[in-house]
């Protein structure tokens, strides 16, 4: 399929990795940010490597002989997009990775945390070492619902990492999805987002936040109850946005890149926005040199 378009794009992807690039493109500076996955010991998995490290993320990625490094083919029509996966070495990431002294000590270091869902699919021990880590240093774990089919298929898994999460987030189709997984009984989106503040935690230093992105709707937020509204960005010309890919993991990138510096949630809120506003009008999770967010 490549031989048979002229302009493909190649760009760092995942959907963690992505809000991580955009985290530290934010920040800004070198090693921010540190990024652990598994890859092949191939051409495809140099090329991660040189873009990621481009992006000035510390990556420590573990290399599987036997597999390839996963790809993603996204093609664009119009404002739709369909994507091909083929996870490959990232299904075959291992929990002895983290048993590594360097990696460990990186797991050490971090004060804040971040794993898309997708990561249930894979390896769930290597989730519960860092969350437990996390819990017992009162530092702060997120997390993501990233698909229904999570919520659906992987609900064991999910509900055993749910506990250690410090914020959720998803987006409107998981939330129901997720609703629905759990028996709440409501489609209204506020009360789902309430509903999964208010499950079980570990850490009760802190309660827990819920984070619901609802496209062009507002964004979400539930903790203590309470469920605060906030406008997105809007587009006066819709030709504007050229790929929705992405748009997601970069409000994380955003939100999170705001929270690691201490500033609100509102400001967390706001700066995930604009990331996810400046994604939406380039190709793939891309962003310029420079991030002019103020």
């Amino acid at each position: 399929m490549i031989t048979s378009f002229k302009d493909v794009d190649y760009c760092a992807g995942g959907a963690t990795q992505n809000s991580i690039r955009i985290a530290q493109w934010i920040i800004g500076g070198s090693n921010a940010t540190t990024f652990m996955g598994c890859i092949g010991k191939d051409d495809f998995g140099k090329t991660l490597r040189s873009a990621a490290e481009k992006d000035h993320v510390k990556v420590q990625y573990q290399y599987n002989d036997k597999e390839p490094t996963g790809t993603c083919a996204v093609v664009i029509t119009d404002k739709n997009r369909s994507l091909v996966a083929n996870l490959a070495a990232a299904n075959c990431f291992t929990k002895d990775h983290l048993d590594v002294k360097e990696h460990w000590d990186s797991v050490e270091k971090a004060k804040f945390y971040y794993c898309a869902g997708f990561f249930l699919t894979v390896c769930p021990p290597a989730l519960m070492m860092v969350s437990q880590h996390a819990c017992n240093q009162n530092k702060l774990f997120s997390m993501n619902l990233s698909a229904p089919f999570i919520s659906q298929f992987f609900k064991d898994p999910l509900m055993q990492l749910l506990p250690y999460a410090d914020i959720v987030f998803g987006n409107e189709t998981e939330a129901a999805t997720f609703s629905k997984e759990q028996d709440f009984k409501t489609e209204d989106v506020k009360e789902i987002a309430k509903r999964i503040a208010s499950l079980p935690k570990e850490n009760q230093k802190r309660s827990r936040m819920c984070v619901i992105t609802q496209g062009r709707d507002p964004v979400l937020v539930a903790q203590d109850g309470v469920v605060k509204e906030y406008a997105v960005i809007g587009f006066d010309n819709p030709d504007d946005i050229v790929d929705s890919n992405g748009a997601g993991d970069a409000f994380v990138g955003g939100f999170l890149a705001q929270l690691v510096q201490g500033n609100s949630v509102d400001e967390c809120v706001r700066c995930g926005n604009w990331a996810a506003h400046i994604v939406l009008q380039r190709s793939g999770c891309t962003f310029p040199e420079k991030a002019d967010f103020k």
